[in-house]
């Protein structure tokens, strides 16, 4: 007994959330009471639809929300999100293929369960973000990370895929519009993927959980949707956080095979069973009704996108490719690794990140969380104000060699 460990070694391999990490050491600076701008949080900051909270407020009344419903989520909104599925993605499914989850980040930890047996290989393009590769390894499953950088627009090719795959691989995580780079496939590029995956009978993951948020000429395509084939070999990710700010209100859910969601739904009974009711009701609200809400987001930050990516530009040292989708701008600061900065030298974006938040108080987080050494990812959904003054503060930190 006195040589086992008293945390599993499953478990003590699990790295913290860096993003949340950023977060929470630029939120304790902030009660400290230093003047912190954090770029660090992939959160919407809008309120959510006051439609959407009336519908809650509602539900908290209802008694019939006061106890358990069924683990796969009301059928309501299961039928909602089958609705919206076809609405959005042109996929066409059942409400049966639908299950509710407490938040897009348990709709893939349950999914890499759900598929992956101890030595599974799971084709993870980098950057990634942070959640991906624990989930895959906390299930038993093996990551091999395919590289791309802002050259290959952070997109990875079939040739890539090609050259990876094993007897072993059993799944390919797929991400459009990516967190934490913005880079979206095209319709070409995203059909090309699937049909390679259905040929090589790898099983897709595909997190859509920026789906509304694309700019410019770019634009959202669902994998099942262009390759019908793939359907029964294919799961997709969503929630509400991101199109209806609703992050805290913690409510995603997964499409899948029937097979695929009766495994998960037996899995989720056990772990947390219903999806709080109420939270349930409000992302109802969301799914049924209309999307202008989102639009109007989608404008401010798009204005945002244009304004943080010409800031960063300026800065010498820095570079900076335009994302085409979510809310991240995703620099290099090769050029700034090296330079004394507050009487230290940040070889690593790591060390750069904590050497920003020391002397200039601006939260980013790193590029070694995403799988991409080097680069730093900043979120645009903050306040126009805010998000101006911490890149010149970044900028006034940068710029002065020797400080």
């Amino acid at each position: 007994m006195a040589d086992m460990a008293r945390i599993s070694v499953r478990i003590a391999s699990v790295s913290e959330s860096a993003t949340l990490a950023v977060d929470t050491k630029a939120k304790a600076l902030a009660a400290a009471g230093e003047d912190v701008i954090g770029f660090g949080a992939g959160e919407p900051d809008f309120p959510t639809p006051a439609s959407i909270v009336e519908a809650a407020v509602d539900a908290c009344r209802d008694p019939k929300n006061h106890k358990y419903t069924p683990a796969p989520g009301l059928p309501e909104l299961r039928a909602a999100i089958a609705a919206k599925t076809l609405r959005d993605s042109g996929y066409r499914v059942e409400a049966s293929q639908v299950l509710v989850t407490n938040g897009g980040k348990h709709a893939v930890l349950e999914a890499c369960a759900t598929l992956l047996d101890p030595g599974d290989e799971v084709l993870l393009p980098a950057p990634y973000w942070t959640t991906y590769p624990e989930a895959i390894r906390l299930s038993g499953g093996r990551v091999v990370e395919l590289p791309t950088t802002a050259t290959t627009g952070f997109k990875v090719t079939v040739d890539q895929l090609e050259a990876a795959v094993t007897p072993r691989t059993k799944l390919l995580l797929f991400v459009s519009p990516s967190n934490p780079t913005g880079a979206v496939y095209t319709p070409a590029e995203a059909r090309e993927i699937g049909r390679w995956a259905l040929e090589r009978g790898v099983w897709v993951l595909t997190d859509e959980i920026y789906e509304h948020l694309v700019y410019g000429d770019a634009v959202f395509s669902s994998l099942p949707a262009l390759v019908p084939e793939l359907a029964d070999t294919c799961v997709i990710v969503n929630g509400v956080a991101k199109t209806y700010a609703m992050t805290g209100w913690r409510v995603g859910w997964m499409v899948g095979p029937g097979d695929f969601i009766a495994a998960a739904a037996n899995l989720q009974s056990h772990a947390t069973s219903n999806v709080s009711n109420v939270a349930q009701r409000a992302a109802l609200a969301a799914v049924t009704g209309p999307l202008d809400a989102v639009a109007e987001m989608r404008d401010v930050y798009d204005r945002r996108r244009r304004t943080i990516v010409s800031m960063l530009r300026e800065i010498p040292g820095v570079e900076c490719p335009e994302p085409q989708g979510a809310f991240y701008a995703f620099p290099s600061f090769e050029g700034v690794l090296g330079r004394t900065l507050g009487g230290r030298v940040p070889a690593t974006t790591l060390e750069l990140a904590d050497v920003v938040l020391d002397e200039a108080k601006v939260a980013f987080v790193p590029g070694e969380a995403f799988g991409a050494p080097g680069y730093g990812r900043f979120s645009y959904a903050l306040a126009d104000g805010a998000m101006v003054e911490g890149v010149t503060r970044l900028a006034k930190l940068l710029g002065q060699p020797g400080m």
